[in-house]
């Protein structure tokens, strides 16, 4: 079917449209929508020229809307308003809502940058409800995919041409012992002298549990597993009461006070995680995640609050 519709004629012309009569000049319209008044006056002549008919009249320097301009704005703004609230519907289909964020957090972000993270948010767009959503890494990369989250903070994902990621901080990772364990003391732990020991240990997909398998690869031996968990805080109460020593990031040092103690690894073993915030690279433009980026960068500046 060939389209009775001008290529003269879209949808930012017939927002000029509205705002020149709205503010009844050319100077005011332009204001209104931040463009010069140059813009307006060549989007006006482009929208006769589409119409094939006059829609202004010229007194002096002043353009005066006649019948059918009056015509095509009351229809203009009808079209405009259906238009919007199409896109905003559809964007909502697809998993994107201008006033809802869904955050994806590892679970031991929540004790301090995931707090200061949603207050930031709520300062600079106080209209935005964040909902959050804890899982692993592999957990949230999945649900990014999926248009399940908007955005996650977790360890910075393998190179995806589908994810864009900006890095935030690195975190060291610590042998954890319960207060008064043997190695509580010590200024640091060498792996290879804890062959005998017993360790409980996070499940598959989480940062953490990389680290550790790396840290024993390299130690020459792997350690004992006594049982394995779904959360980090889960991890840290079995090593508190004693069934067991792990290795955790330095991020959770204070979530457990003096129970949970964490010594640095010899020098071998020494190993930095690396935390950031990702999201879908089609979605790096939308003002929502343009926030939260912002507010993320700043963590780069209080790693005491990691």
């Amino acid at each position: 079917m060939r389209s009775q519709i001008s290529d003269d004629i879209t949808f930012r012309k017939l927002e000029i449209l509205l705002a020149y009569m709205e503010g009844g000049n050319l100077n005011a319209a332009a204001r209104m929508l931040d463009i010069s008044a140059v813009s307006v006056h060549r989007a006006l002549h482009s929208l006769e020229e589409g119409m094939s008919c006059q829609l202004f009249s010229l007194q002096g320097r002043n353009l005066i809307p006649n019948e059918a301009a009056q015509v095509l704005a009351e229809v203009s703004r009808e079209v405009v308003k259906m238009m919007a609230d199409g896109i905003a519907a559809t964007r909502s289909a697809a998993g994107y809502s201008a006033d809802h964020l869904r955050i994806g957090s590892l679970y031991s972000l929540t004790t301090g940058a995931i707090p200061e993270v949603i207050i930031g948010i709520k300062l600079r767009k106080q209209e935005i409800e964040t909902e959050l959503v804890l899982g692993s890494n592999a957990d949230l990369l999945h649900k990014l995919k999926q248009n399940a989250i908007d955005a996650a903070l977790m360890g910075m994902p393998d190179s995806d041409p589908e994810i864009e990621s900006i890095a935030l901080f690195e975190d060291d990772v610590f042998f954890a012992a319960p207060a008064g364990s043997p190695y509580a003391g010590m200024k640091e732990v060498d792996l290879r002298q804890c062959a005998s020991e017993k360790f409980v240990c996070l499940k598959d997909g989480f940062v953490t549990l990389k680290g550790f398998q790396e840290a024993f690869r390299i130690a020459g031996y792997a350690p004992t597993i006594v049982t394995r968990v779904g959360d980090i805080f889960s991890l840290m109460n079995l090593v508190a009461a004693g069934i067991g020593y792990t290795l955790l990031p330095g991020r959770v040092r204070n979530a457990f006070g003096d129970k949970v103690q964490l010594i640095p690894l010899k020098a071998d073993y020494r190993m930095q995680q690396t935390i950031g915030l990702s999201f879908l690279r089609v979605r790096e433009r939308d003002p929502n995640l343009l926030a939260l980026a912002a507010v993320c960068r700043m963590l780069k500046h209080q790693p005491s609050g990691t």
